[in-house]
């Protein structure tokens, strides 16, 4: 089954396929009508996609059935997996979901994480066996009236992950769920619910990819988090779309008292990105941390930052930001800091560090920092080098080739991320990287 192009009665065909229910049904058609209200986004980079040529429903299961078993996926689909590197990875998870296209079509969790009672699953199966617990969060810490591409997701979504961490449940390892772009004009447009309950803990790995094609696809997702009191969860997330894909993500996370929000956030590939990840700081004592890498090469243009919002009192915050530019690339970050008149003794950092390896490419630093409350205070940053001289001259005094010497300055200058990231994910973004220079 494929559905090509945006109106209420494709909507209805998609609502279908999932076999939702009226509350969700009633979601689709809501956000249709909001995202036909909706204005495209006014700053940042130009996103021209014609909707009526994007596929937003694409089915590749095997008799519509999640497998828990490599067998059990057609082998073209295996093979191209396990050319990225999924198969291996998971060895070292939890926990892993697979979507393909439009639907997720591989699922397995250790039996030590489902013996803690620990949920995870697709959003549709969520939605069938958990129906209460996914409508309490569903589309309130993201709205569908956000913005265009957040409406359009509410209209359109397929896939995505649904995380349950019971109260005192801590992870060991951590779980994880890839998302595969295959085809051309294709969109995918995942929605990802995740609540951390009270005292405990979770790091969830998420990785992107797709082939490049000469026709612009389209990535729209949602993700919302709830961090419950003293609760900890970490997102980490290194995406590597092909050059061609529009990458337009809503991501917020609501964190309660004495709760911890990390985003680890890294933007290789994509045509277009326009990503924030955003903590809701609303417990006393809460915190938020956002770690974001972006690299920026010929034709990309790399919007992302993050947004920290203070509404409890004695709450903290940290943005820091990579950016890399080359071959006329545009790295941008675009944050936001909002300290409340009521968030009283709260503390905000923000570090911008960009690194511009030629004389065509570009970086910008675009802060919108607000603080209503005497007792607290912002920090802000930023700094805007290039690789310098003297630099590669010692380097290559030493015998390494100005193309090494470049190279591991660059991983130098990325090492504040790297060093957040699980090993096997640290290896593959420095191989990222090296592609990339």
């Amino acid at each position: 089954m494929e559905v090509v192009g945006l109106n209420k009665k494709n909507i209805l065909k998609i609502s279908e396929a999932k076999k939702d229910n009226d509350f969700f049904k009633n979601y689709r058609l809501d956000s249709f009508f909001k995202f036909q209200k909706l204005d495209m986004p006014s700053f940042g980079p130009k996103v021209d996609i014609d909707f009526d040529k994007i596929i937003y429903y694409k089915n590749s299961l095997v008799d519509n059935n999640i497998a828990n078993d490599w067998n059990n996926v057609l082998k073209p689909i295996v093979n191209e997996l396990d050319s990225v590197g999924v198969l291996e990875s998971e060895a070292h998870m939890g926990g892993i979901g697979v979507q393909y296209e439009s639907e997720v079509i591989y699922h397995n969790m250790l039996k030590e994480i489902e013996d803690k009672h620990v949920i995870f699953t697709s959003i549709e199966n969520a939605m069938k066996e958990y129906p209460d617990l996914v409508k309490k969060y569903f589309g309130t810490i993201v709205s569908n009236n956000e913005n265009k591409f957040a409406a359009l997701n509410g209209a359109v979504f397929s896939g995505g992950s649904f995380i349950y961490i019971p109260p005192n449940t801590h992870l060991d390892r951590p779980l994880e769920s890839y998302f595969r772009i295959n085809s051309r004009n294709m969109g995918q447009f995942e929605r990802t619910l995740i609540i951390v309950d009270h005292d405990s803990s979770l790091h969830y790995i998420e990785g992107c990819t797709a082939p490049t094609y000469s026709d612009s696809s389209l990535h729209a997702a949602v993700v919302e988090i709830y961090v419950g009191e003293n609760s900890k969860c970490r997102y980490s997330t290194i995406q590597n779309w092909a050059p061609n894909v529009y990458n337009l993500v809503t991501k917020r996370a609501f964190v309660e008292e004495n709760g911890s929000m990390e985003w680890i956030d890294g933007n290789i590939g994509s045509k277009v990105t326009m990503k924030y990840p955003c903590c809701v700081l609303k417990g006393d004592n809460s915190n938020g941390t956002c770690i974001t890498i972006s690299v920026a090469s010929k034709g990309q243009e790399q919007d992302s930052g993050a947004r920290m919002i203070h509404l409890g009192n004695n709450t903290h915050s940290k943005i820091i930001s990579k950016s890399i530019s080359r071959g006329s690339g545009n790295a941008t970050y675009r944050g936001k800091v909002y300290i409340d008149k009521n968030s009283n003794n709260s503390e905000s950092m923000v570090k911008c560090d960009t690194l511009i390896l030629d004389d065509i490419s570009k970086s910008d630093t675009i802060p919108v920092n607000s603080c209503y409350n005497v007792t607290s205070s912002i920090e802000h940053e930023a700094t805007v080098s290039k690789i310098s001289d003297e630099n590669l001259f010692y380097l290559e005094s030493r015998g390494i080739t100005e193309e090494k010497a470049t190279e591991l300055i660059v991983l130098g200058f990325l090492d504040e991320f790297r060093k957040e990231l699980p090993m096997e994910y640290a290896v593959e973004l420095n191989q990222l990287i090296k592609r990339n220079l």
